[in-house]
């Protein structure tokens, strides 16, 4: 079986919230993709709840993009502490952190349910369960914290 990176990271070790590359690829034809670790818990000792990892999904899919070029994905993490981030290209973690502590602060300070895309039976598989009051409440938590642009120590942008 193929060993999967985010399976090999020590996750004791890390010191949530944070930012970090969990790897670069180069394709065949050599176009290039990196994916992003989106810490917001500290692995095994919180999670997110569902509504609010999924209300985050839906605002950080759409505003991330207005700060950041080239995303394809943003998705959860199954064990809801965080999302992977997937760009065309290669962006530091720090300016991924620094566009993810603008986007929370949107989330806090501007955000309301109005502009959460994707939130009826149309547009969304599980459109009943959201939540933008805990996923606000995340995204303070997260500020008041700090985001890191390193997974091992405390390094705020």
């Amino acid at each position: 079986m193929a060993e999967v990176e985010s399976f090999t990271l020590d996750h004791n070790k890390v010191i949530a919230p944070y930012v970090r590359v969990i790897a670069t690829e180069k394709g065949p034809k050599g176009d290039i993709i990196t994916n992003y670790d989106l810490r917001f818990a500290q692995p095994n000792q919180a999670e997110i709840p569902t509504g609010a990892i999924h209300t985050l999904e839906h605002i950080l899919a759409a505003s991330l993009r207005d700060r950041l070029a080239g995303i394809i994905d943003v998705s959860p993490f199954g064990c809801r502490t965080g999302f992977h981030l997937i760009v065309w290209g290669e962006i530091s973690a720090t300016d991924v952190a620094i566009a993810l502590k603008e986007t929370l602060k949107e989330i806090v300070e501007e955000i309301e349910w109005s502009d959460v895309q994707g939130t009826d039976a149309k547009s969304c598989g599980n459109y009943k369960d959201h939540s933008l009051f805990s996923a606000k409440e995340w995204a303070k938590l997260v500020l008041a914290q700090g985001i890191s642009d390193l997974p091992f120590e405390r390094h705020i942008v």
